[in-house]
């Protein structure tokens, strides 16, 4: 069965861009879109997977969430 790992997109609005925390050692991602954060997630956390937890296999799958507050006055 495939190891699932969980990426959490947090937006900040100061900065206007989306942070990640994960349990994938290393990766650190920011991106002004979602769809960005994703491409770049599907980019980098393979990479960070295999350099920093090496007895991890193929396939893996990533659960990509999204987080976003929103102060209404």
């Amino acid at each position: 069965m495939p190891q699932t790992f969980t990426v959490t997109a947090t937006w900040d609005e100061e900065a206007k861009v989306f942070t990640s925390s994960s349990d994938i050692p290393g990766l650190v991602v920011e991106a002004g879109t979602f769809e960005e954060f994703v491409s770049l997630v599907e980019a980098l956390a393979p990479e960070m997977l295999a350099a920093n937890l090496p007895n991890v296999k193929r396939p893996y799958h990533f659960d990509i969430q999204s987080h976003r507050s929103l102060a209404v006055a």
